[in-house]
């Protein structure tokens, strides 16, 4: 059993359901203080989070990651218990193996052994954890970089453990995510009964076309990093129940993943301008998830490129695809941001699983960004 494998179960076996950290970071906390982190808890509201740091002087490389997991959905389908990790056929299953307890102990191995090869390394190491990834995510990370920033302790190489791998560990990594803008539209109409329709005014019918050209519009084209920005409806739920009743109002839940080639406020006057285009009565209210963030090729780019090169013999791709994580509260501070963990084949999924083989190897790669970016 190697140590990374080793931690790693002992990870699974936590139910961190988010917000609930389940003693993770404190697992963590224990063997980073081991080799020298000051360990500084942070918690806002009901989210551990957790700030260690090895060293006081810049640069500052910082791995960000998450211990809560998304609920198990219904047990009945799982082959083996979510928090009881199993290993069969060299794959093991429970719930985070993938995303992203293996990175997180891969993260503590892969300091372990380079802080025992260079323990006077230049510069400092740092973990940004938090339990609030998969939840609203605004008692975690964001919190913690706003702490930071007020104390001006500045990242510069920040490594999300995500799991951005596709077909084979270290195939892509993730060197931006798009914006995510949500929406709730409600159409407003008037009740009434479907014989008299002239009595009462349908928010479906006045919605329909709506939903139609925002549908087709073309907000961008994308470019070299981005694809091009999508709309999509989530959810539509209007009527009583009945089938004799005209509804007053129809709810739409739509959500834009939207590239550097526009702005939340162009989308959302974009939209409005649709929406008045077509006299409609409604009311719309906006969140916005994330802005979109790109690390152009750098320091932290050419190290993880080449510690896959040289550990799997891969040549990894850049990617911006797939949904948002905490480096979107990072990048803005002028951090590099990077994503790279395991397969994402079966993250959220019943039966989520990781190949066991895989642990060591990105231990590996770990440790030898670390080398390439802090060694003396």
């Amino acid at each position: 059993m190697s140590a990374t494998l080793d931690l790693t179960l002992d990870l699974i076996s936590r139910p961190s359901v988010t917000p609930i950290d389940a003693d993770c970071q404190t697992i963590m906390a224990e063997r980073l203080a081991k080799i020298g982190f000051h360990i500084e808890k942070m918690r806002f509201g009901d989210v551990d989070n957790l700030w260690a740091r090895r060293g006081t002087t810049a640069p500052l490389f910082c791995f960000a990651g998450h211990t809560d997991v998304v609920p198990t959905g219904d047990l009945g389908k799982w082959s083996s218990a979510p928090f009881v990790p199993e290993i069969r056929d060299g794959q093991l299953y429970g719930r985070g193996t993938a995303d992203m307890k293996s990175a997180l102990a891969a993260m503590v191995v892969a300091c372990e052994r380079f802080v025992a090869e260079h323990p006077n390394h230049q510069g400092s190491i740092a973990f940004l954890i938090t339990s609030d990834e998969e939840g609203p995510s605004i008692n975690g990370t964001i919190k913690v970089v706003e702490t930071l920033e007020a104390r001006n302790e500045k990242i510069k190489w920040c490594l999300v453990g995500e799991p951005s791998s596709t077909k084979t560990l270290g195939d892509v990594i993730k060197n931006g995510r798009r914006g995510s803008l949500n929406g709730i539209l409600t159409v407003h109409g008037k009740q009434g009964h479907v014989a008299y329709p002239h009595l009462a005014d349908n928010p479906i019918h006045r919605a329909a076309p709506v939903i139609t050209e925002l549908s087709n519009e073309i907000w961008d084209n994308g470019n070299k990093f981005f694809p091009a920005t999508s709309f999509q409806i989530s959810n539509i739920s209007a009527g009583t129940g009945a089938n004799n009743v005209i509804p007053a109002d129809i709810n739409i839940v739509f959500n834009f993943r939207f590239s550097t080639e526009v702005t939340a406020d162009q989308l959302k006057a974009r939209t409005h301008a649709i929406l008045d285009k077509h006299n409609l009565k409604y009311t719309l209210d906006w969140s916005l998830s994330g802005q979109p963030f790109l690390t152009a090729e750098g320091e932290l780019v050419a190290a993880a490129q080449a510690a896959i090169r040289e550990t799997v013999g891969v040549e990894t791709e850049l990617s911006t695809s797939g949904g948002t994580s905490d480096g979107r509260f990072i990048a803005p501070t002028g951090a590099q941001v990077l994503e790279l963990g395991v397969l994402n084949a079966t993250i959220h999924q019943i039966n989520e699983h990781v190949d066991v083989a895989s642990l060591e190897p990105l231990t590996d790669i770990y440790q030898q960004i670390l080398t390439k970016l802090l060694a003396v």
